[in-house]
């Protein structure tokens, strides 16, 4: 495997990506947390991310430099290579000229990371600072207009470090680089599958366990229906599953998963009908944080209730993936900002003092709709885009009504028809309907009409950490507009979400 350290990049998570996609298993820790992984892992090689930070603010984030003479090939990228250049008594300074975007990289050495690297390519950079003398035994490996030692080498401690990102797709040899340190630096093989993973989960799962009984909130979404076939093939009839329809779901939704769940998942399922519980919490709300945290309150007192029920429960399991841990706060509670609460992250464990199992916590959406396939899940049950933990609660913006939640309903459901007749369902991450808060004026019959405003979101992404809005035809928008506002009461004007993530978030709330 390899570690990755977490010095606060935003592409920390694109670095773990990079990785994987050469079957090579890597996980994130925190920079304090260095030494102790790298004795429990044995890692084959050292990441050491970018990140915001000067390494001479204080504060900003330190490995120990013991690291460096444990003999593993260690590749620092952006702030990664200045601390490492730093620690080993090199030195970095403020750059007069900051370098920002593409630059023209020149490569000295053509060996190690370079291998098979053009003499000149094209790179990303991203840094203030500047080395200015290297540590003793390194050399400069590439350069660039504005940076002497936009990488350097010292290969016989097989430490590395290059100022640009490899990881971003603006870098077009970076994967060449990666797959060099991978292969050729720490001597990888290409091991890590979704075969071996589930094998893998199997068994800790059923080592942690062991005999005892294990809850789960089963949403119908791929994430917790993986789970569920996960433990299952574990630990076999000591997992229930509770199923609990908040009335905050789309359109004959909760009777086609009901159907659905049954007939593909041989496994105890519960279900509860709680909407009146959930609407009436909600009534009068029209902040998002608080939709969240109050849907989040009634699920674990209704989740609660359900799984007093069984008799000798000591484990929860939950489907969260890495993007969900992420986004509710940086996972090393390191300079990232909240961005929203996740329906699945933080709170349940403590409350009911059940021990948690989360087999799929360092997982991305694609990796577990392919261990999905490897188990036997369903295709209907694999290739169902993301839906929120809250729901329609946080698509109907402002106070959340039975009729608005019906009008939401019925637009969503014209919007996914069509979508699914074009062919793009499977080829978008989410597509969806959303109700605004305002109304506007219209025409209908010669009448005056002053309805609702429906907005179509629909994204392309990889794993939710960024997004593209997706370029429907424009006979497809046609036709899902003149549907909706011919066929839904309530709705008189429909415009489409043009915005990518960032700097606009997925969902609107």
């Amino acid at each position: 495997m390899i570690i990755i350290i977490d010095f606060g990049s935003q592409y920390n998570q694109l670095i773990a990506r990079r990785v994987r996609e050469n079957h090579v298993f890597c996980q994130i820790e925190a920079p304090d947390n260095a030494l102790e992984a790298i004795r429990r892992h044995s890692p084959q090689g050292l990441i050491l991310s970018g990140g915001p930070s000067s390494i001479y603010e204080a504060g900003s984030p330190k490995i120990d430099p013991a690291v460096f003479t444990l003999g593993i090939p260690i590749l620092g990228i952006c702030y990664g290579m200045q601390f490492m250049v730093a620690a080993l008594s090199g030195r970095v300074e403020r750059a007069q000229k900051r370098e920002y975007g593409f630059a023209e990289l020149s490569v000295k050495d053509a060996d190690g990371l370079f291998k098979g690297v053009r003499r000149t390519t094209t790179c990303w950079m991203s840094h203030g600072d500047s080395i200015k003398q290297l540590p003793q035994g390194f050399k400069a490996t590439a350069s660039t207009a504005n940076t002497t030692f936009a990488a350097a080498c010292d290969s016989r401690r097989k430490l590395m470090g290059v100022q640009f990102h490899p990881e971003v797709d603006h870098t077009p040899m970076g994967a060449t680089m990666l797959r060099n340190f991978l292969f050729d630096i720490c001597g990888c093989k290409r091991s890590w599958t979704m075969k071996s993973f589930a094998k893998e989960a199997v068994a800790e799962i059923h080592r942690t366990v062991g005999d005892k009984k294990v809850v789960l909130g089963l949403s119908g979404g791929v994430d917790s229906s993986v789970t569920a076939m996960l433990i299952h093939q574990s630990i076999g009839n000591h997992l229930t599953c509770i199923f609990v329809d908040n009335g905050l779901l789309r359109k004959n939704e909760a009777a086609q998963l009901k159907q659905t769940l049954r007939q593909h998942l041989q496994i105890n399922i519960r279900f509860v009908n709680a909407a009146s519980l959930f609407l009436k919490a909600l009534r009068g709300v029209t902040d998002p944080e608080r939709k969240r945290k109050i849907i989040g309150r009634v699920f674990m007192e209704v989740f609660e209730a359900e799984a007093r029920k069984i008799k000798g429960a000591e484990f929860l399991a939950q489907g969260t993936l890495y993007p969900d841990v992420i986004e509710s706060v940086s996972v090393f509670g390191g300079p990232s900002s909240v961005i929203k609460s996740h329906h699945n992250v933080g709170g349940l464990p403590k409350r009911m003092k059940l021990k948690l199992v989360e087999p799929l916590k360092y997982l991305f959406k694609d990796e577990v709709r392919k261990l999905g396939q490897q188990i036997g899940l369903p295709e209907k049950l694999i290739w169902r885009q993301p839906f929120p933990g809250p729901g329609l609660a946080i698509r109907v913006l402002g106070e959340i009504t039975a009729n608005r939640l019906n009008i939401l309903r019925d637009v969503d459901e014209i919007l996914l028809e069509e979508i699914r007749s074009a062919g793009l369902y499977k080829k978008l991450w989410q597509s969806f309907a959303v109700l605004l808060p305002i109304k506007s004026v219209g025409v209908m019959g010669d009448a005056r009409t002053y309805e609702n405003i429906a907005a179509i979101r629909a994204v392309t992404s990889r794993d939710a950490m960024t997004a593209d809005w997706a370029r429907l035809p424009h006979e497809l928008l046609a036709r899902v507009s003149n549907r909706i506002i011919n066929e839904v009461d309530g709705v008189n004007r429909v415009v489409y979400d043009i915005s990518s993530k960032p700097p606009s978030t997925i969902e609107w709330e």
